[in-house]
């Protein structure tokens, strides 16, 4: 009990300024280890109820990776994934193996070290490109589809840690049984999850009893976990086969919320021991080679990155920020290296080693994010990167007085629907090489390149266009083209959207004319709809919205704003009587009838002042007036009265 509250106080303390230096989480409880272990201040003496902890850690963490992994997300991103990431783990595993032989490394160790080095955080990366929104950019679905075949790799390598601690004395056919024994096995879990787990899964949802839902959930963690042990391997495989039998489950999210605050606490102490066991005296002896592996492990990891990435037709610059994101050693190496010192493929000495030099790069990685965008500009103008991104551009085309559209996502897809049915001229920027190919046979007029490149720019005819839309997932690209376009057309009108309030003054002071902010716009649109519900006057509804629009929606983001004199007229416009139209259909009981057989005034207290048929006005007709199918009522009366009246005259009868 003593040592776990120390590890929970500490972690606490600890995490706060990792999380103010926004630096990943997973350094904060690595570093809580080394500094209560036995290398530190030694407030930990007894590591064995720790570890033991620390193992159920294991299995959570792998659990949750495993749900976590979805079939129908890995289909949108299916060629990063097989390409990318198949390219990235099999070269770096063998690069690094080569190199650790040629250190004087057996060759069962040095694939083992390739293991280590080839696998990346998913959970860091996603931290890093979500601070940046880049999730949805060409950055984040190549990265992320790299990183996701690293956690499926995860499985096979698992599989082949006992064996490669055998090489020696097993023989070719077992290595070849295992590696059947686990393509079988990968076989297996997907049946299980596609046609046996969904029933089981939902009988066990319609008793209605929480409680057994997560029994359920444990049970199938722990339970695969025992079953991967007793046939000779780890207990994290059988989590992380666990975790992806439930993956494809509709209830996937409600065990993950069930399962999350077990992990966190597991994981956290997973960590923390794996902190405790660096030796920092060993460490600083040694640390001229960790940090000769760290630059290792960082090369090694960019360029069979930027290799992978430039073989997937993206340009260097997106190949030189994904290598950023994906040069650290993720969380399941460390999962890795436990089982490999159980099985002696490791040593005590290298072990110290690699977990320096893991904590480094994890370190490092969100500070190459944060400095890599600069970095990558200021070479793109020395070297003059531009110049491949011209080499692939299509044959100048003539535009006058068009709209550039950069960025083809939705928004950008449905604006060129609608330009091109208004006779509207324009060219479309894309920097996703599928995006491109899929858009340019489809006959669009499509330009492949970066919208924050000067010559990309001039390529789309930037001083004769008319507007330019700038519709990207990656707001440093956005804010650099907002400012590259202004200086090449003055008098250009630029719409940009983003995603962050935060950047609206920014980008406005950038040269932007309109910045339209994705949640504001929803905002909007919520409180539009609910003022047109009360029967608000549509001209003060317009009158609002152009107000808010106009101070940069000064009033949703918590400035004073003029625009609150409006708000104390909401209350008087609510009181008072107003205007409301009412369409009589074909088939409405109230075709056919008179005014006067409806009896609107008497059964509601609302007048009506004018019927509107084949856009001829009635003004002030009497009950005499019948009514006819497209007849349009102008009403008039409060808000209560017009409620009951527009209930009235839509109900089926009387």
């Amino acid at each position: 009990m003593t040592e776990l509250i120390i590890v929970l106080a500490v972690s606490i303390l600890v995490i706060i300024v990792f999380h103010r230096l926004k630096i990943p989480v997973v350094v904060g409880f690595l570093i809580t280890g080394i500094i209560i272990g036995p290398g530190g201040l030694g407030l930990i003496k007894d590591l064995k109820a720790i570890n033991a902890l620390a193992e159920v850690g294991v299995m959570m963490l792998l659990f949750i990776i495993g749900i976590e992994f979805s079939l129908e997300r890995l289909q949108k991103i299916q060629k990063y994934f097989w390409i990318g990431g198949g390219l990235q783990v099999s070269l770096t595993i063998a690069i690094a193996a080569a190199i650790f032989v040629w250190l004087g490394f057996g060759a069962n160790e040095g694939i083992f070290y390739g293991f280590l080095v080839a696998q990346s955080s998913t959970s860091v990366l996603l931290k890093i490109l979500s601070d940046k929104n880049l999730i949805k950019s060409p950055v984040g679905e190549v990265s992320m589809g790299i990183s996701l075949f690293n956690d499926v790799a995860l499985l096979p390598m698992l599989f082949l840690v006992p064996a490669l601690a055998e090489l020696k004395t097993i023989s070719v056919l077992n290595l070849s049984v295992r590696l059947a024994i686990s393509i079988i096995a990968i076989l297996a879990v997907f049946f299980v999850t596609r046609k046996i787990m969904p029933p089981i899964i939902e009988a066990i949802v319609r008793t209605r009893i929480k409680e057994i839902f997560l029994i359920l959930t444990l049970l199938v963690c722990l339970g695969m976990s025992y079953l991967t042990a007793s046939v000779g391997f780890s207990l994290a495989l059988g989590a992380f086969l666990a975790g992806i039998i439930l993956s494809e489950s509709s209830y996937s999210h409600q065990i993950v919320s069930d399962i999350l605050p077990f992990r966190d606490v597991f994981s956290s102490i997973f960590f923390i021991s794996v902190g405790m066991l660096l030796d920092t005296r060993l460490v600083w002896g040694l640390r001229r080679p960790v940090l000769l592996v760290v630059i290792g492990i960082l090369l090694i990891k960019g360029l069979v990155v930027i290799f992978t990435v430039r073989l997937l037709k993206f340009n260097f610059k997106i190949s030189l920020l994904s290598a950023f994101g994906l040069a650290q050693i993720g969380e399941i190496s460390f999962v890795l290296a436990t089982v490999g010192r159980e099985n002696g493929l490791i040593s005590w000495q290298v072990f110290q080693v690699f977990i320096a030099s893991s904590i480094i790069t994890l370190v490092v990685a969100p500070l190459l994010m944060e400095f890599g965008p600069k970095l990558v500009d200021k070479l793109s103008d020395r070297l003059e990167m531009e110049k491949e991104i011209k080499s692939m551009v299509p044959e100048k085309k003539s535009f006058q007085e068009h709209v550039i559209i950069a960025g083809f996502g939705l928004n950008g897809q449905n604006l060129a629907r609608v330009l091109k049915e208004t006779g509207i001229p324009y060219v479309i920027l894309e920097i996703n090489p599928d995006t491109y190919r899929r858009v340019d046979q489809a006959g669009e007029p499509i330009i492949f390149g970066d919208a924050s490149s000067s010559i990309i720019l001039r390529e789309a005819g930037i001083a004769r266009a008319r507007v330019l839309v700038l519709a990207l997932n990656d707001p440093g690209a956005a804010r650099r083209a907002v400012c590259l376009a202004r200086q090449l057309n003055r008098e250009i009108f630029i719409i940009v959207r983003t995603r962050f309030a935060s950047e609206i003054e920014e980008l406005y002071a950038l040269g932007a004319s309109d910045v339209i902010p994705e949640e504001f716009e929803t905002s909007i649109e919520i409180f539009v709809r609910v003022l047109e519900k009360f029967h608000l006057p549509r001209n003060i509804i317009n009158t609002q919205v152009q107000i808010i629009r106009s101070e940069h929606y000064g009033l949703l983001r918590g400035a004073r704003s003029s625009s609150r004199r409006l708000d104390q007229k909401i209350y008087d416009f609510l009181e008072a009587g107003l205007v409301e139209t009412f369409l009589v259909t074909e088939d409405a009981w109230t075709a056919g009838k008179t005014l006067g057989e409806i009896d609107l005034r008497s059964k509601t207290g609302v007048t009506v002042i004018a019927v509107v048929r084949n856009e001829k006005t009635w003004s002030g007709p009497g009950g005499d007036f019948r009514l006819q199918g497209q007849d349009i009522l102008v009403l008039v009366g409060n808000h209560q009265a017009i409620d009951q009246a527009l209930a009235y005259l839509s109900d089926s009868g009387l």
